[in-house]
């Protein structure tokens, strides 16, 4: 899980044939290492021509997904296990490296409350569970914190590190994304600090989900504190381009952030292959 990759949100939100096709022909010709692959109904993959189709073009995958909510971990366990397993399995026969995400819950799940003790118990039991299977599959399997108005569940590193260590899985790892982080860190290096050890993926966006470099976002600190950290993993650009309504809703993506794939892919994608270079870490 190392190099340089792009969210398939680039240019589909769909992992049927068309968008495996059009998502791995655009991220090969971009010259990326790995694709994550936004995998959000496991059952409709046909994950035989994925692997085919990825395999041609030598591009590496990891999965992600949110849960939906009729079985979101904190109220349904069992239900969050099944649908996690199946999601694994899927990863595994297309040929990815982990599963990652709000892996422990919904894209817009909110209580309204902090989380309860029998939340977290319920999210840690389905997790346990889960990372077990992902072992036995020969897969990593990583949990995102993301912001506060995305969930009450789990939105800073610390939290994310905390449930590792309660389940002490040795496929887990921490999965940041600088978007989130810029809400809930008290500096985004701090996120990557506190993560640390555990910290294998992270999400490179913008403060506004569009063109990195072109927002808030302090980047010599992000990559400054991973060359800190001596961080060897996965690097990937996540800028919401496509976005399906009921995505679009969990997310709060009201309008566009970016004018298209080509002002993200060509402006935002070399300045940060530059930082990243500049940083040591590509």
């Amino acid at each position: 899980m190392e190099g340089f990759g792009v969210h398939t949100s680039m240019w589909t939100m769909t992992w049927d044939k068309a968008g495996c096709e059009t998502a791995v022909a655009k991220a090969h010709s971009y010259g990326m290492d790995f694709l994550e692959i936004a995998l959000l109904d496991p059952p409709s993959v046909d994950a035989a021509h994925s692997r085919k189709v990825l395999e041609a073009a030598g591009m590496r995958a990891v999965c992600s997904l949110g849960l939906p909510e009729p079985v979101w971990a904190s109220r349904n366990p069992d239900g969050a296990v099944e649908f996690l397993a199946l999601a694994l399995d899927k990863c595994a026969a297309i040929g990815a490296e982990a599963l990652s995400g709000v892996v422990y819950g919904g894209i817009g799940e909110r209580s309204g409350a902090p989380p309860t003790t029998g939340e977290l118990d319920n999210v840690a039991d389905a997790l346990t569970r889960a990372a077990a299977h992902a072992k036995s599959l020969g897969l990593l399997f990583g949990i995102e914190p993301v912001n506060r108005y995305e969930t009450h569940l789990l939105n800073t590193g610390w939290q994310a590190v905390d449930m590792i260590e309660r389940i002490g899985a040795e496929n887990m790892f921490v999965h940041l994304d600088t978007y989130h982080m810029n809400i809930e860190e008290k500096g985004v290096a701090q996120g990557i600090i506190d993560a640390r050890e555990h910290l294998r993926y992270i999400h490179l966006s913008e403060s506004d989900r569009g063109t990195p470099g072109a927002g808030t976002l302090q980047w010599d600190e992000i990559f400054a504190a991973l060359r800190a950290i001596g961080f060897k993993g996965g690097l990937a650009m996540e800028s919401f381009i496509n976005m399906p309504p009921e995505i679009a809703f969990g997310l709060s993506v009201w309008r566009p952030v970016a004018s298209g794939e080509a002002e993200v892919m060509d402006n935002g994608l070399p300045f940060l292959r530059n930082k990243a270079r500049q940083y040591g870490l590509i």
